[in-house]
């Protein structure tokens, strides 16, 4: 019986491929960030109970008891617990993006969208895409869900303004990393290789953000993260897109106390 010959595969081998050249050995290092990089954020931002034990393990029971306390019996856990998230939410998407870019890839965080330079001009399209969501987001104020949900740290008749500004801040500096970590580093670290596609591969996790959350608005953010991707690789700059994200967050929370009588 006659001996039949495997027929090659003609995939690649594993080393072939990172090793084929710097700019296809660029694309896995920025993703294998991308996804370490969202796993810290997905199992550390929503339970600081990881800090907690790890702090017990090296002996700092103190600080641990005081921490588990911060959020859960304090006075102020409402708002210590968002702050924990924020300030996660925050590293997770900077720091190992930043030491990438930097150590990694050589290069300038100028080169992955923190720049000023040359993008007012795009100031124009950003500014229309607040004036398309205000309508929506002013109809979705009016219902109850959404008064309950906005803004995300409580506030009722006759508190301080001062913990709601605060929070604002760091609400702030969170959308300004996200927009660094999606419009900055994965697009533009991936552009060289990728040229216009690397938006659409930050469609995908950038989506499954919204997960959990309504479905239109699931569906929303993908056409919002292809408009913002493609502005950001056009502009060079994630400015705008991070300013867009407070404008409408700031929005929803101011509309959201408005319809509950807190702005009188």
């Amino acid at each position: 019986m006659a001996v039949v010959e495997p027929v090659a595969s003609g995939r690649p081998a594993l080393r072939e491929v990172i090793g084929a050249s710097p700019a296809d050995r660029r694309v896995v290092v920025v993703l294998l960030t991308a996804a370490v990089a969202l796993t810290i954020n997905n199992f550390a931002a929503d339970d600081p109970a990881w800090l907690v034990s790890a702090l017990d393990a090296v002996g700092a029971d103190g600080l641990a008891r005081r921490l588990h306390a911060s959020v859960t019996t304090s006075a102020s856990a409402a708002r210590n617990d968002l702050t924990f998230w924020a300030v996660v939410q925050i590293t997770s998407y900077v720091v190992p993006a930043a030491l990438v870019v930097r150590f990694v890839l050589r290069e300038r965080l100028a080169d992955h969208g923190v720049r000023v330079r040359g993008s007012i001009r795009y100031a124009a399209p950003y500014a229309a895409l607040y004036a398309c969501a205000l309508p929506a987001i002013a109809f979705a104020s009016t219902t109850a869900e959404f008064q309950e949900r906005y803004p995300f740290l409580p506030f009722a008749e006759g508190e301080s303004w001062r913990p709601l500004l605060g929070w604002w801040a760091l609400y702030a500096l969170q959308f300004c990393a996200l927009e660094f970590f999606f419009r900055g580093f994965i697009v533009h670290g991936l552009a060289p290789r990728l040229g216009t596609l690397s938006v659409f591969v930050m469609v995908v996790p950038y989506n499954m953000l919204h997960y959990g959350k309504p479905m239109l608005e699931a569906v929303a953010a993908i056409v919002g993260a292809i408009v913002l991707g493609v502005l950001a690789l056009r502009s060079r700059s994630i400015w705008w897109g991070a300013a867009l994200h407070i404008c409408v967050a700031l929005t929803m929370d101011i509309l959201s106390l408005s319809h509950r009588g807190l702005l009188t």
